[in-house]
């Protein structure tokens, strides 16, 4: 059976065209139709062709900002816990580039969920189930993640500068040059994970189990 959060990233690979970042989510999706282009569900869109004037001029009709992608990044606007359970509960995985700075996650349960490009510094998801969850490319600096659920999570390039992990259950994470320098993995269970060019500078290890 295939990992529903993987099916949704394949939904969304780069197609040919321009990709733009908004300020919101209600600003890209709008964009989106304004400009016949495809919406991603979060703050990002692709539109067939570049035409900065017809970009401009639906931005200014929402009085939203914009940029293209890789480029720069706008200030998001941030994504409330209650909204997005609210999606959650009605199937919906697909959260990338999400705006969950300091957001109080703890204890839920967010299998196959999608927070690749997520922003989750100073986030709180302690106990919290995010098994199989696309991780990759988050911001996680300083995120507990304390006795949290990561098995077979992919954390690919992410970002877990002086995150607390200890206690978590990593068994087949896939950590691909993450940094975890300064992080807390005290206790970790790290069994069958990938830990290939991980930046383990200072990363506190005391009782990890790796087999």
């Amino acid at each position: 059976m295939k990992n529903t959060s993987s099916i949704a990233l394949v939904n969304w690979l780069p197609k040919p065209g321009t990709v733009l970042l908004c300020d919101s989510i209600a600003a890209a999706s709008e964009m989106a139709f304004m400009l016949k282009g495809e919406w991603d569900g979060c703050n990002s869109l692709v539109i067939p062709k570049s035409d900065q004037v017809a970009i401009e001029t639906a931005a200014g009709l929402l009085e939203t900002s914009w940029c293209y992608e890789h480029t720069s990044e706008p200030v998001l606007i941030r994504l409330t816990v209650d909204e997005l359970l609210r999606r959650y509960a009605t199937g919906d995985r697909f959260f990338v580039n999400a705006n969950l700075k300091c957001a109080q996650l703890g204890e839920l349960c967010l299998e196959n969920i999608d927070l690749s490009y997520a922003k989750l510094n100073l986030a709180n998801l302690s106990g919290a189930n995010l098994s199989r969850a696309n991780l990759a490319a988050a911001e996680m600096p300083a995120a507990n993640l304390s006795g949290s659920n990561l098995s077979r999570s992919h954390l690919v390039r992410a970002n877990l500068a002086g995150a607390n992990l200890s206690n978590a259950n990593l068994r087949g994470a896939y950590f691909n040059n993450t940094n975890l320098s300064n992080a807390n993995l005290n206790d970790a269970d790290l069994r069958g994970a990938n830990l290939e060019r991980v930046d383990l500078t200072k990363t506190c290890l005391d009782g990890a189990v790796f087999e």
